[in-house]
């Protein structure tokens, strides 16, 4: 026959209970418990893409792994790779953390988080909400929610005009630069692969607070980036970088909307 339990054992088993349902959560490593937007806009350097160069593939980052009962197996052949479905973006919580392939997420640079991909690959992201497209540098796993095949960087983000929205439907390509062969020789002439790029100053002035303000206002009527950027003692208001049809096209519109002081400013 069992013995009913006394007073002690009752409060005892009470005490345990309650121990275990507020048991503190795992500490985590990141100082945010929530991701956040930086607090500066990114500079017009930062805005240039990467140019798609070989890479051998990292030592970390690029086995099969598993992950919230999920089996990942990295990509052997990613020539002519397309992929279109959902991005969304990281920020400040995970700035200054390694990336899964070691290196140190800097979300002010052109980079991505992707499940299969190799690690380093160089992608081309469209926007396919505003065509707008950025070519950003691989170097993470991710995303690991919902149905995101991409992770982009906060400032790849805000180059494609996804930043307000969070997510966008998207467009990938991989880029494959050639491997280096010394064994050929070049006997002819190669064109420059690099396209020309260009910046549009719009204004400059000693008012940082109020150019901002107008940086913001140009992104939002023409969807571009826009930036300020100190010169000599002033603040000047950018927009880009673009190819030269692009540039050329908004400069006239700037024009006739008002600015026509606005010229273009090749990057260097």
């Amino acid at each position: 026959m069992l013995r009913p339990l006394n007073l002690g054992c009752l409060a005892l088993l009470s005490l345990l209970l309650a121990a275990c349902s507020s048991a503190p959560e795992a500490p985590s490593r990141y100082s945010q418990k929530h991701d956040s937007i930086p607090a500066r806009l990114p500079s017009a350097d930062e805005l240039i893409e990467p140019e798609p160069s070989f890479e051998p593939y990292s030592r970390q980052g690029n086995r099969t792994y598993q992950l919230f009962g999920r089996t990942w197996h990295i990509l052997d052949n990613v020539e002519g790779y397309t992929q279109e479905g959902t991005a969304s973006w990281y920020g400040e919580k995970f700035h200054g953390h390694l990336t899964s392939n070691g290196e140190t997420y800097d979300m002010y640079a052109m980079s991505a988080a992707h499940k299969t991909l190799p690690l380093p690959s160089y992608v081309r992201v469209t926007n396919l909400n505003n065509q707008q497209s950025v070519v950003v540098r691989v170097n993470d796993r991710g995303p690991f929610h919902g149905n995101r095949i991409i992770d982009l960087s906060y400032v790849a983000a805000y180059k494609i005009g996804m930043l307000k929205t969070g997510t966008a439907p998207v467009r990938i390509e991989v880029l494959q630069p050639p491997e280096p062969n010394t064994a050929i020789a070049v006997t002819t002439p190669i064109a420059p692969t690099s396209v020309p790029q260009f910046y549009i100053q719009v204004h400059a002035g000693a008012d940082p607070q109020r150019l901002a303000l107008e940086a913001e206002k140009l992104q939002q009527i023409y969807a571009v980036p826009a930036t300020t950027q100190p010169n000599n003692g002033l603040y000047k208001v950018m927009l880009g970088p673009f190819a030269e049809p692009q540039t050329n096209e908004l400069l006239e519109q700037l024009r006739q909307a008002g600015y026509p002081d606005a010229f273009r400013v090749a990057v260097p």
